[in-house]
């Protein structure tokens, strides 16, 4: 089983960036499709990108074009860039193992503690 430590969150203004990392333990990290989630106070924990262990991507519309998701296998890390950020970023990020369900991606492992993103005006 994958367990990860999440961090490169803080806070920053409007239009500028930040890049998330998540460590990753255990074996077979590659072989794992990994993503990042992030949950704004009192919303839904929300999937906002994806990367197979063949490195395809996903993106949930609200950041498409914003973020970047990324993987190192060497370093068992997984990297989310993200640019332009707005208010509406505000969230933990998490980042865990997915597998593909009926209805989409979902979690497949234990989550980390996340990473806090704000973004000002």
């Amino acid at each position: 089983q994958v367990r990860q430590v999440e961090s490169g969150g803080g806070l920053v203004q409007t239009g500028e960036s930040l890049r998330l990392s998540c460590e990753a333990s255990g074996s077979f990290f590659s072989i794992y499709a990994m993503g990042w989630y992030r949950q704004a106070p009192g919303k839904q924990r929300e999937l906002v990108a994806a990367i197979t262990s063949g490195g395809s991507t996903n993106y949930a519309v609200s950041v498409k074009g914003r973020f970047t998701i990324s993987r190192d296998n060497a370093k068992n890390t997984v990297y989310l860039q993200m640019d332009s950020l707005e208010p509406e970023d505000t969230a933990v990020y998490y980042c865990n193992a997915i597998r593909q369900g009926t209805t989409g991606w979902r979690p497949n492992g234990s989550w980390g503690q996340g990473t806090q993103v704000t973004v000002s005006s």
